[in-house]
């Protein structure tokens, strides 16, 4: 069966979830952080019977300071740079269990949780190395703040162009960060993985059916989330939401799947806003000139453009 025609069962309005949270209200996460809402949702989807691996980060900084934990299900703390790896193990080490009948004869999904540090650059290795294994069972979450929020607000791969950090601050003679930012899915299904996908908190019902997919599609998924983070993007803490919505309708972080090598776009815009309307209510972005705003807008233009091209003429998987 190919991936796209796999079944789960499909999240709307009427059936969400109602029970308790796996993830207790306790955390320690900022107001307005968009990764724990993303998290929450995540959870929500998948239920009680999975196991996460969490790299460190914002998220188990948050939630899992030792003694204390707000998780609810069985959960792994692991190096910022290894997430990846430990869910290929723990996935391998269940599928051991299983056949000595130690573990119940059926998937339980393995979740990977990172932030963009901890995937993009410092956990890139590992996490490669993990997808290139496909007979392996597991999903790896991106939860992207777009900096190491956790330490400071430095910048990373992940950081857009011209955003001020502590690492790339803006001033005189910068501009903030001097590089565009990487192209995780993509680098994701350069691997030939089964399931890729772009996901935003904003997007509740298409971030939890996403999650659903990746569970029930055998082999490596990864799903990138666009994560706002207040704190580090010197912004309102009850913008967080609409920041996402901005980021998709101004074409910044298109919402799309890579079902099998299969470019499918979830949320066509063919009216965009204006991406200077995403980046105003952001002081990491304050800095600017028209001249900068405009350069970023042609580069959000040709990507999406390439995006859709991909849509169109990709006629099947490479394997």
């Amino acid at each position: 069966m190919k991936s796209a025609e796999v079944q789960f069962e499909k999240i709307t309005a009427k059936t969400f979830p109602k029970g308790p949270d796996t993830l207790a209200s306790g955390h320690r996460a900022c107001q307005g952080c968009g990764e724990v809402l993303a998290l929450r949702l995540l959870l929500k989807a998948l239920g009680r019977d999975f196991m996460a691996v969490s790299a460190t980060g914002c998220m188990e900084v948050c939630t899992g300071p030792f003694p204390q934990s707000a998780w609810e299900i069985p959960w792994l703390h692991v190096a910022f740079e290894n997430a990846g790896a430990v869910a290929s193990g723990v996935d391998a080490g269940n599928t051991i269990l299983r056949r000595k009948g130690k573990l119940p004869d059926k998937r339980i999904p393995v979740v990977a949780i990172a932030g963009d540090g901890g995937t993009a650059d410092i956990g890139l290795q590992s996490l490669s190395g993990a997808l290139e294994r496909y007979h392996e069972n597991f999903i790896y979450v991106c939860l992207d703040n777009e900096a190491y929020m956790n330490t400071g607000i430095q910048r990373s791969s992940a950081t857009p162009f011209g955003a001020s950090t502590t690492t790339s601050p803006a001033g005189k003679m910068s501009k903030g960060q001097n590089t565009w930012k990487k192209n995780m899915p993509a680098i994701a299904a350069a691997h030939n993985i089964p399931y890729v996908a772009t996901a935003t908190p904003a997007h509740h019902l298409d971030l939890m059916n996403k999650i659903r997919r990746a569970a029930a599609i055998p082999g490596p998924a990864y799903i990138h989330v666009y994560a706002p983070c207040p704190t580090g993007w010197k912004m309102k803490a009850e913008l967080s939401v609409e920041s996402a919505k901005l980021a998709v309708k101004s074409r910044v972080f298109p919402l799309y799947e890579i079902i099998d090598g299969q470019y499918i776009i979830n949320q066509k815009v063919d009216n965009p806003i204006p991406v200077a309307d995403y980046l105003k209510a952001q002081g990491r972005f304050r800095h600017l000139a028209e001249e900068d705003i405009a350069m970023i807008q042609q580069r959000v233009n040709r990507d999406y453009e390439h995006l859709l091209k991909m849509a169109e003429t990709f006629q099947g998987p490479l394997f």
